[in-house]
């Protein structure tokens, strides 16, 4: 087996210890995700044996539900993530449906800005020590949601653009999008949060108009 697969995080490994629980073991999972986005909202990249201890909750039992930091860091993001990930649009108008998704996404990215810096904090440092060899057996922690959202939005432009062109729209959006660009726009340029949503539906805005222009579509 590939071992980029074999150590990736998979949403079968986040959901381990029954995928739907019921009572006392459902009051713990949540009682386990509750803590760990506290953790994460303070700044912290929370190991599971940390969660477990700010829970009360022993480690045998918290390692069943999340076997790695990799997995418990995931489904705290994806509770973060919320709305994000079942977002839709009815429109067939490209630029419209990237505007929507900034709207609806990025005021939840702000608000869980925190807790997607700590994930990326994890992401960086997991990478550093694969540099240095030191990572070990330890289960990646990956992302990517922005990548099927973003090409969801500019799905109407499909058959319009080639596919190297659509590939490289929804690549480009990728850059606007996300707690990178929080970062970006608030840490350096000190912007408030009107002005770097503003600031980054322009860019996206730009960017899908001149994919179109560029293909004639």
């Amino acid at each position: 087996m590939d071992v980029s697969r074999q150590l990736a995080v998979t949403k079968d490994e986040v959901a381990q210890a029954p995928a739907v629980e019921k009572g006392a073991r459902a009051r713990t999972r949540r009682l386990m995700l509750e803590t760990a986005t506290r953790l994460m909202q303070s700044g912290m990249t929370p190991s599971v044996s940390e969660v477990a201890e700010a829970a009360e909750v022993s480690r045998a039992t918290a390692y069943r539900y999340f076997p790695s930091q990799a997995a418990l860091v995931q489904a705290v993001v994806d509770e973060g993530l919320g709305p994000i990930l079942t977002w839709k649009s009815a429109s067939n108008d490209a630029e419209r449906r990237v505007a929507d998704l900034f709207a609806t996404a990025m005021p939840r990215i702000e608000a869980f800005e925190a807790t997607f810096k700590a994930a990326l904090k994890l992401s960086l440092d997991q990478w550093a020590r694969r540099q240095a060899g030191t990572l070990g057996s330890e289960p990646a922690f990956t992302r990517g949601h922005r990548v099927d959202l973003l090409k969801d939005a500019i799905a109407p432009l499909k058959g319009r653009l080639k596919p190297r062109q659509f590939r490289r729209l929804a690549q480009a959006l990728s850059l606007v999008f996300g707690v990178e660009v929080v970062t970006v726009l608030k840490d350096i340029w000190g912007l408030e949060s009107a002005e770097m949503m503003a600031v980054a539906q322009w860019a996206a805005g730009a960017l899908v108009r001149a994919a179109m222009a560029e293909s004639g579509a």
